[in-house]
């Protein structure tokens, strides 16, 4: 399995993109899961993943531990339902909030999730 490194090719990791990618072949492997199970956690919104170099990449802090973070599903259907296409989504995941520690995907993992899925709903709004 490869490890969460940059995309190859890819410049270094901007203000708001993640700090390590993972393919989809990779997150099927970390997961457990077949390749279609995977596409079928991105279609229905549970799992982001966005083209770096023509390949579709998930960032790999959102499946940490051999499992989605709890709260990315409801966040990223409330992201959607505020009009936010995955990009804009994946920017919004991963810009600094200094009300926050660090960057909302950050903060998903910790106790600030369910302050994040509240903003996140608040943008519809």
């Amino acid at each position: 399995m490869t490890e969460s490194v940059p995309a190859a090719g890819a410049d270094l990791p901007g203000p708001t993109d993640p700090a390590g990618w993972l393919t989809l072949p990779d997150v099927a492997e970390r997961l457990d899961l077949s390749i279609s199970k995977v596409h079928q956690l991105i279609r229905d919104r549970e799992l982001i993943a966005v083209r770096r170099d023509g390949v579709r990449r998930v960032p790999a802090d959102l499946v940490a531990n051999r499992t989605v973070l709890k709260h990315l599903p409801g966040v990223l259907n409330l992201l959607a339902d505020a009009g936010y296409d995955d990009e804009a989504a994946l920017r919004w995941l991963y810009e600094e909030d200094p009300t926050l520690p660090g960057t909302p995907a950050a903060a998903l993992g910790g106790d600030q999730a369910r302050e994040v899925k509240r903003r996140a709903q608040a943008l519809g709004f």
